[in-house]
C-alpha cells in the first residue's frame, strides 16, 4: 500500500520563469546524432536551456513544433533530463541512440526497436511499476516501425539489455543473453521505459547498431558507411515522424 512515506522529498517541477516545451520530443543520446538532427532544421536553433548538462531546444520542422534534447549518456542523466521535460509539457518522446549487437543477424548499420529491456542499471528500480517489463508505447512504436519499413535497412524488434558499465559487458553475460535471444545492449532503454510507465507518458526507442559483441569479441563499426548512412536516414525519418505526432497530438 502506498503511504506518505513513499513520497519523494524532491519532485521534478517547472521553475519560475521556465516556459513550456512542445509536447513531441526527440531525445538523442550521442553528440554526433545531435549534430545530425540540428542540420535537419532549416535554420540554426536557439538553445532554450541546459538541464543537467543536456542542451534542450525548441524547434520547428515543416511548421511543427518539436522539442530536441541531447546528448545524454547513461540511465541516471537520461532520466533526470526526461523528468524535467515531462513537467515542461513533453508527452510523446522518441529516443534515438546506438547499441551493440548480441546476435549474428543483427548487423552493424541495422536498427533495433526495443520492446522491453533487462535492467542492469541502477535507476529503473526506483520507479516502481505494475508490470514486470515495461516497454514502449505502441502508439509511437508501431507507426514508426512502419515508416522504417520503407527504408533499405534491417529493422529488428525485440528485447535489449541495458547496463550502466560498458566496460563490464562480460563474455558470460553476452553468451547468456545471446542464447536467450536478446538483440542488443545499450545504457538507457530500461530506465526510460520504467520512467515513462511510471509517469504515464508515451515513449519509444530506436537504436542504430554501432558495434558487434555477438562473437564474444568487440567489432566496432563507428566508421562503417552503412552505420553512417543509417544514422542519417533514421534522423530524417524521426524528424518527419515526430512532426506528424506534433501535428496530431497523437491523442
Amino acid at each position: 500500500m502506498w503511504t506518505d512515506e513513499d513520497a519523494a522529498i524532491i519532485e521534478p517541477r517547472k521553475g519560475k520563469g521556465e516556459v513550456s516545451l512542445p509536447s513531441a520530443a526527440l531525445f538523442v543520446f550521442t553528440p554526433q546524432d545531435v549534430k545530425l538532427f540540428l542540420k535537419g532544421f532549416p535554420q540554426p536553433l536557439l538553445q532554450q536551456r541546459r538541464y543537467y548538462l543536456v542542451d534542450v531546444y525548441r524547434a520547428v520542422h515543416r511548421g511543427c513544433p518539436i522539442t530536441l534534447a541531447g546528448p545524454a549518456i547513461g540511465a541516471p542523466q537520461a532520466v533526470m533530463v526526461m523528468e524535467k521535460l515531462f513537467v515542461l509539457g513533453v508527452t510523446d518522446v522518441l529516443a534515438i541512440g546506438w547499441c551493440g549487437s548480441l546476435q549474428p543477424d543483427v548487423r552493424i548499420g541495422d536498427v533495433v526497436l526495443p520492446v522491453s529491456a533487462i535492467s542492469e542499471e541502477g535507476t529503473s528500480r526506483h520507479y516502481p511499476v505494475d508490470v514486470p517489463e515495461p516497454g514502449p508505447s505502441p502508439r509511437l512504436l508501431d507507426p514508426f516501425e512502419s515508416i522504417l519499413g520503407d527504408m533499405d535497412v534491417g529493422v529488428h524488434r525485440g528485447k535489449v539489455w541495458s547496463i550502466d558499465a560498458p566496460f563490464r559487458e562480460m563474455k558470460r553475460k553476452v553468451f547468456k543473453y545471446r542464447s536467450e535471444g536478446i538483440l542488443a545492449v545499450d545504457m538507457e532503454t530500461s530506465a526510460l521505459f520504467a520512467l515513462a510507465h511510471f509517469r504515464g507518458v508515451r515513449l519509444a526507442v530506436a537504436l542504430v547498431v554501432s558495434d558487434d559483441l555477438s562473437t564474444l569479441k568487440w567489432h566496432h563499426g563507428f566508421r562503417d558507411p552503412g552505420f553512417q548512412k543509417t544514422r542519417e536516414r533514421l534522423a530524417e525519418a524521426a524528424l518527419e515522424f515526430m512532426c506528424s505526432v506534433s501535428g496530431t497530438g497523437n491523442r
